[in-house]
């Protein structure tokens, strides 16, 4: 699912998020996301930032999202997934990024997931790579249904 097409305002948006440190942004974003999630029934899981972007900015955007639509839909928060590798993905290939996500997330709550519809989130989709091998995680564990929820996709 995806609740806008990342130029214009949107793309404004996700930028001064991730790079301007406009935190409310996630508000809104949050707000327009709620809108494709309106009959779900699962977890909210955020997919992890790299810990040297979050080091950097002081916040993962993803998280904000997550817990933002969790608050304006009434759906669970479940940070359960962590991320290990630290490669930056802006300007990689999608063989690139699944080569670098191959063994980038773990799992830190694996019975919660058990048996468990999830709806990542996340603020930006590109060649699909992070989303699957975040999935694929999730899955391994014995998540009955894996969806995503994304702000923007180019």
């Amino acid at each position: 699912m995806v609740a806008a097409v990342y130029e214009g305002p949107p793309k404004e948006m996700v930028w001064r998020l991730k790079f301007h440190g406009a935190r409310k942004a996630s508000h809104l974003m949050a707000a327009h996301m709620a809108r494709q999630v309106v009959d779900a029934d699962a977890y909210l899981v955020p997919v992890p930032t790299a810990t040297s972007r979050v080091r950097q900015r002081g916040y993962d955007q993803a998280k904000l999202l997550a817990r933002e639509l969790s608050r304006q839909t009434g759906l669970p928060y479940l940070d359960c997934l962590m991320r290990g590798g630290q490669a930056h993905q802006v300007g990689a290939s999608r063989t690139q990024r699944l080569q670098q996500l191959a063994k980038a997330y773990r799992l830190k709550k694996a019975a919660l997931v058990r048996g468990a519809d999830i709806i990542l989130v996340d603020d930006v989709i590109t060649t699909g790579a992070t989303l699957e091998a975040a999935a694929k995680v999730l899955r391994v564990a014995g998540a009955r249904h894996v969806d995503a929820i994304v702000y923007a996709q180019p």
